[in-house]
């Protein structure tokens, strides 16, 4: 059995602001770099990343709280503090241009980047990305808003919640949420500080710039299944180009990873010719 709570062999890590993030990082070409969602790894672009490190340098971090990177000493899960990161996270590598994609709360800190650090996009991709006020928030992450359940999940996250959660999230065609996928989940989520960390991001108040979405100039790719709710990007973003799934769930990257690496790379070799790349 896999244990996912330790390093693999192509395991890296950098130090930015004295939190050590880990990191994968394969292929060659121009610079992309995949954010997960919320309670979930870099490895849920594992697929993806195979189809696309044939014409990109593909760089995947575990984001603060999650995976082997786990939690910040501060517990600033705010939404600026995780584009702050991965901003610094970029420049730790040396990589001053790079193009942006993130899945749900990937995508939400990939646009905060695109806001808050223009000159360092070459191209946005948006999955079922989150950050308007009015999307539906997950069963399992309410959950952690309970006060007297609270308590309980930062000491045991049960291994049959998660597996009902990964099984709520993926599109009623979808057979991806198997053993192996809960034991990753669970193994990562059972790291020590991570349970915690998990329920310190879900009782965060984030900030609501879903206004200034309209200002984002980055080239920008949104990809959503049409079950998911709250995403307003391709009406708000100038220029937005957007394709849209029939029958993916929220996990769409590991749901269908042959069309999203797809997506992506069609889209990214179209924005290489433009003036600002």
């Amino acid at each position: 059995m896999s244990t996912w709570s330790e390093p693999q062999p192509d395991s890296r890590f950098v130090e930015v602001d004295g939190l050590r993030i880990h990191y994968k990082r394969a292929g060659h070409g121009p610079a992309l770099v995949l954010l997960h969602g919320s309670a979930s790894s870099l490895q849920h672009f594992d697929r993806a990343t195979d189809l696309l490190s044939d014409s990109f340098d593909v760089i995947r971090p575990d984001l603060p709280a999650f995976g082997l990177t786990g939690p910040r000493k501060n517990r600033d899960y705010r939404i600026p503090a995780y584009a702050a990161t991965v901003a610094g996270f970029m420049e730790a590598l040396g990589v001053p241009r790079y193009a942006l994609a993130g899945n749900s709360l990937g995508g939400n800190i990939a646009w905060n980047v695109a806001l808050d650090h223009p000159e360092r996009l070459t191209g946005l991709v948006l999955v079922n990305a989150t950050g308007y006020p009015e999307k539906t928030v997950p069963a399992g992450m309410r959950l952690t808003r309970n006060p007297l359940v609270r308590p309980l999940l930062r000491r045991v996250m049960p291994r049959g919640a998660l597996e009902r959660n990964l099984r709520e999230a993926v599109g009623p065609h979808s057979q991806i949420a198997d053993d192996a996928m809960v034991d990753r989940a669970y193994q990562l989520m059972s790291r020590p500080g991570n349970r915690s960390a998990f329920v310190d991001f879900c009782n965060t108040d984030q900030p609501d710039r879903s206004a200034q979405i309209p200002r984002i100039t980055v080239p920008t790719l949104v990809l959503r299944s049409a079950s998911i709710d709250g995403q307003h990007f391709t009406r708000d973003i100038p220029g937005a180009q957007e394709l849209v799934h029939p029958h993916g769930g929220h996990l769409l990257p590991e749901e269908e990873p042959q069309w999203v690496a797809d997506a992506i790379a069609k889209f990214l070799g179209s924005c290489a010719g433009t003036p600002a790349n």
